[in-house]
C-alpha cells in the first residue's frame, strides 16, 4: 500500500510556475529578447502579451522573425490611436481578462511605454502577482514625458526592480525604495546587443540604402512626443539637419517612424536636402546601420545605449536624458531642438575619438534576471 501514492505521484504532472510577460513596442521586444530566449530553459512556464502598441510590420512584427523568439500566444493589436487615456484603458481590459485566465505567479515588463503601464496598473490590482520591473529607475527628470511618468509608475508597484546600472539604483534608493528589493543586472541592451551581431553580419541586408559605397553617413531616428507633436520645435529640428548636411557634407539617412511622417504631412513640413528616407528598419537592419554610421542623431533612449555599445558618438535631439551614463562616458552630448546647437554638437561628436567603455553590462543581464525570480518564486 505505501508503494502505490510513490506510484502515483509519478505520473502527476509537476506544476510550474507561471511567468506573463507584457510588451508592444520595438524596444521591448529588443530588451526582453533574451531572457524570451532563456524562458524555455528555465523551470518556468510562460505566457506572452503583445499589446501591439507597434502595429506596423516593420516596427514589431519582423522583430520576433528575425531575432528568433516565441511568437506572442495573445497578440491584441491594440493600436496606439487617439488619446493616451483611451489606448491605455483598453489594454488594461484586455491584459487583465489574460491575468484571471492564465493565472501567473510573475507579471514581467520592462521600460516606460504605454503597455507597461496598462499592465503594471491591472497587476498591482491582483495580490497574488508579483510584479518585476526590468530597466527601473532610469530619470530623466522631465515629467512632461509621458515615459517619465509612465517609469515613475512602473517602479511604484513593482516588488522587484532590475535596475541596469548603479545610477539607476541611486535613483530608487534616493526616492525610498527598498534595497532588498533592488538588483543592478546590467542593461539587457547589451544583451541583445551582443546576441545579435553575429545574426546581423549574416541575415542583415548589406550596403546602405540612399548612399553610394566608401560613403559616410549619419544616422537619424525621431519620433518622440515633444519633438514631433510640435510642429515649431520640429522646424527647428529639420533646420539643424538642414546645416549638419551643408557643414559636414554627409548625407543623413532616416527610417522614419509612422508618428513622425504622419506629424511632417499634417504640419506641411518637408525633410530637407540631405535628409534620405527610408522605410523602417528590422532591428538586424538597424544595427548595421547604427554600426557603420559616422555619426547618430536621435531622441530614442535606447539608440543612445546602443550607439555607446557600438563606439558610435551620439546627439540627442533632447534637452535632459534618462541614460546619463553616456554622457558620462562621453559617448553621447545633448543638444535639444535649437538648430545652432544641434549642429555644434554633430561638430563636437564627430571629432571625438571613440575611446570611451561601456557602461551598461557584460550582456549577461537576462541570466542574472532569470535567476532572481527562480529564488524568489519558490
Amino acid at each position: 500500500m505505501l508503494g502505490a501514492p510513490r506510484e502515483a505521484m509519478r505520473h502527476l504532472k509537476v506544476l510550474r510556475p507561471r511567468i506573463c510577460i507584457a510588451l508592444g513596442t520595438r524596444p521591448e521586444i529588443i530588451k526582453l529578447s533574451s531572457i524570451l530566449r532563456l524562458l524555455p530553459k528555465s523551470r518556468f512556464d510562460f505566457d506572452l502579451i503583445h499589446t501591439g502598441q507597434h502595429y506596423s510590420y516593420e516596427m514589431d512584427r519582423v522583430f520576433f522573425k528575425e531575432l528568433r523568439l516565441p511568437q506572442p500566444n495573445f497578440p491584441l493589436s491594440i493600436r496606439s490611436a487617439g488619446l493616451h487615456g483611451d489606448h491605455v484603458s483598453r489594454m488594461m481590459v484586455a491584459i487583465e481578462r489574460i491575468l484571471f485566465k492564465t493565472k501567473p505567479e510573475v507579471l514581467l515588463i520592462q521600460g516606460d511605454t504605454n503597455s507597461v503601464l496598462a499592465a503594471v496598473l491591472v497587476a498591482s490590482k491582483i495580490p497574488r502577482i508579483l510584479i518585476g520591473h526590468v530597466e527601473a529607475g532610469l530619470r530623466s527628470g522631465d515629467r512632461s514625458m509621458p515615459e517619465e511618468n509612465n517609469r515613475i509608475v512602473a517602479d511604484a508597484v513593482s516588488h522587484l526592480l532590475f535596475a541596469p546600472t548603479t545610477s539607476a539604483k541611486k535613483n530608487l534608493l534616493r526616492e525610498g525604495f527598498d534595497a532588498k528589493n533592488i538588483f543592478v543586472t546590467g542593461n539587457t541592451g547589451v544583451d541583445a546587443m551582443f546576441q545579435c551581431a553575429a545574426i546581423a553580419g549574416v541575415s542583415a541586408r548589406s550596403g546602405r540604402p540612399g548612399v553610394k559605397k566608401r560613403t559616410g553617413y549619419f544616422l537619424l531616428t525621431l519620433h518622440r512626443q515633444e519633438n514631433v507633436d510640435d510642429a515649431k520645435r520640429l522646424r527647428m529640428i529639420l533646420d539643424g539637419l538642414a546645416r549638419i548636411h551643408s557643414r559636414l557634407g554627409r548625407p543623413i539617412l532616416f527610417p522614419a517612424h509612422p508618428r513622425t511622417l504622419e506629424r511632417l504631412k499634417r504640419f506641411h513640413l518637408r525633410l530637407p536636402a540631405g535628409v534620405r528616407w527610408t522605410k523602417a528598419a528590422g532591428f538586424l537592419q538597424f544595427l548595421k546601420l547604427e554600426s557603420e554610421a559616422d555619426l547618430i542623431l536621435t531622441d530614442s533612449g535606447g539608440v543612445q545605449e546602443e550607439a555607446c555599445i557600438l563606439k558610435v558618438p551620439c546627439v540627442t535631439l533632447r534637452t535632459t536624458t534618462e541614460r546619463p551614463e553616456t554622457l558620462e562616458v562621453g559617448s553621447n552630448v545633448l543638444a535639444g531642438s535649437s538648430s545652432k546647437q544641434i549642429l555644434k554638437a554633430a561638430q563636437t561628436m564627430i571629432a571625438r575619438p571613440r575611446r570611451w567603455k561601456n557602461p551598461f553590462g557584460d550582456g549577461r543581464a537576462g541570466e542574472r534576471i532569470i535567476h532572481i525570480l527562480e529564488r524568489r518564486v519558490g
